[in-house]
């Protein structure tokens, strides 16, 4: 349910339907458009029948009931497009952000000598897993802590503000300390104590679509972050998993058109997961930039065969170099930015 404000209504009169909404059990949040304020409530269906009153409030222009599953990330609550900001990092507008970096922080050395090699390129932010959710359990799950005082280590070596995984709640106060950005690995898409925690704090949550989600569960997993308070989301395709083998996942390329036209919340590719190989990385992501995607997050390794996790799939520094380069130009002819 939306409560849509007139053009120009006062502060009293939005704080007055904020006031009565949640009295009747309803949790209440601003959007504010480019004209006019709209006040998303969010609660319990039966509750519905006492708005009634509420689109007869000062400066109410309407009431709109949303059908949807998912409602604050919905177009029907905001129909203009979200810009997170990351440390000056924007998602969302005309610039496309390239985040990189490895897939495990190993050591000190790797990780700061990556970050140097991505900001040298074009990067705007870093990568670099401290938990790693693996299949198995006998394989490297990352340095913890020790991982996390690395990856900030290399931002303050290179100015490149870090995105890192958090796997666990309990985990989430520790990873705030180091990271510019959260980051929801495809197997946590449904862990909605994670989310709700990730929810009430204030730094961005880069949430990363499930190996068999479909999209309407996508925006409505965004929904246990945004209803917690939590606006910054930023949502990620990284392939499906399909019969296909000769590539990891199969990326779902449409999803970034899909999702723009139902919600408002940018949308990234992750073309690494999704191809598997690194051959496939370039195209995958050349395509995403050419359909529309808002940001994209690539592995990078200086030494991929030698890499303890996903090494297949992560460009050396020069491939890194020339597919910067390739990206700008597809960019341009698209009316953005790289």
């Amino acid at each position: 349910m939306i409560v849509v404000m007139k053009i120009g209504a006062k502060q009293e009169a939005i704080a007055r339907v904020i006031e009565t909404a949640e009295e009747i059990g309803f949790s209440a949040h601003i959007i504010e458009g480019k004209e006019r304020v709209v006040v998303g409530l969010v609660g319990v269906d039966g509750q519905r029948d006492k708005m009634i009153t509420m689109g007869e409030m000062d400066g109410v222009d309407k009431i709109i009931p949303i059908s949807k599953p998912y409602k604050l990330s919905s177009r029907e609550v905001k129909n203009e497009p979200t810009i997170v900001d990351c440390c000056g990092v924007l998602f969302g507008g005309e610039h496309i952000p390239v985040i990189a970096g490895p897939c495990s922080v190993e050591s000190e050395e790797q990780t700061i000598k990556t970050a140097e090699f991505v900001k040298a390129a074009g990067a705007s932010m870093l990568r670099g897993g401290a938990f790693k959710p693996r299949t198995s359990p006998y394989a490297f799950q990352g340095l913890a802590e020790e991982g996390l005082k690395i990856l900030a280590k290399a931002r303050e070596v290179t100015g490149l503000p870090v995105v890192t995984e958090v796997t666990n709640p309990k985990y989430v106060d520790m990873v705030y300390k180091y990271a510019d950005m959260f980051q929801v690995g495809a197997r946590n898409i449904q862990n909605f104590a994670l989310l709700t925690e990730l929810g009430k704090t204030d730094k961005p949550v880069l949430l990363k679509r499930g190996m068999s989600t479909t999209i309407e569960e996508f925006l409505t997993a965004s929904e246990y972050i945004l209803c917690e308070g939590n606006k910054n989301v930023i949502l990620c395709e990284r392939g499906l998993r399909t019969f296909e083998t000769a590539t990891r996942n199969t990326l779902d390329i449409s999803a970034v058109p899909v999702i723009k036209a139902k919600s408002h919340l940018p949308i990234m590719i992750d073309p690494s997961h999704a191809a598997g190989h690194w051959q496939y990385v370039g195209p995958l992501s050349k395509a995403a930039v050419a359909i529309g995607a808002d940001g994209l997050i690539i592995e990078v390794h200086p030494n991929p065969e030698k890499a303890w996790s996903d090494g297949a799939q992560s460009l050396t520094p020069t491939q890194f170099i020339e597919l910067m380069g390739s990206l700008r130009s597809i960019a341009l002819a698209v009316g953005r930015t790289i």
